[in-house]
């Protein structure tokens, strides 16, 4: 079952009263399994309903700054945070004065394209969509570009990235994460850019 899927059958059961039990002990209505965990970004759009107010259902696309309007509460900003954090977020914000434990849930209904760049010593450069709504490493980055060239030197890469309106170049060595097990892999967020080094030899 897709994500969007299990969540509208969630939300379904919600509607039909079949999650009261579990509302009551958590204090809000359960979140998909498979989104909870999801880090909200731009262009995401996403459906907020509160239980037992449906004035309050919101459908809302994430701006470029992270927020969305919701109902009572005005501007949240919820970009970079998951989708957990953000029903939390809400609910805080919406119990403060307007309703009594409101219990809200937050879902995806369609995901904002994420694009990652790899150039230089690959087999073929260009921008690439992430497969899944999971994280990417480096070296997956580098996998969809077909892996490294002939002349790759896969000791030198460097991953440029824009953050918060700051510019980040990050100096790494691809050959030593893929040999030790133990090393974290570094994850690419999208819009960065890699750049692969030739090898002098």
């Amino acid at each position: 079952m897709g994500k969007i899927t299990a969540c509208t059958h969630i939300q379904k059961a919600v509607s039909a009263g079949r999650l009261i039990i579990a509302v009551m002990l958590s204090g809000s209505i359960p979140l998909c399994a498979q989104q909870a965990n999801y880090v909200l970004a731009p262009n995401d759009l996403i459906t907020v309903t509160v239980f037992q107010e449906d004035d309050l259902t919101t459908k809302a696309r994430v701006g470029n700054d992270g927020t969305v309007s919701v109902p009572l509460i005005g501007s949240v900003k919820i970009g970079g945070k998951s989708v957990d954090e953000a029903g939390q977020l809400i609910r805080g914000r919406l119990a403060k004065g307007y309703l009594v434990n409101p219990q809200v849930n937050v879902a995806v209904t369609e995901f904002a394209k994420r694009l990652v760049t790899v150039l230089g010593q690959v087999q073929k450069g260009g921008t690439f969509e992430f497969p899944n709504q999971g994280p990417l490493d480096l070296l997956q980055a580098i996998g969809l570009a077909g892996g490294y060239s002939p002349k790759a030197n896969p000791e030198k890469i460097v991953v440029k990235r824009r953050l918060n309106g700051r510019d980040f170049v990050y100096q790494l060595n691809g050959k030593a994460l893929a040999a030790k097990k133990d090393i974290q892999p570094f994850e690419i967020l999208p819009g960065d850019t890699v750049s692969v080094a030739e090898s002098i030899f």
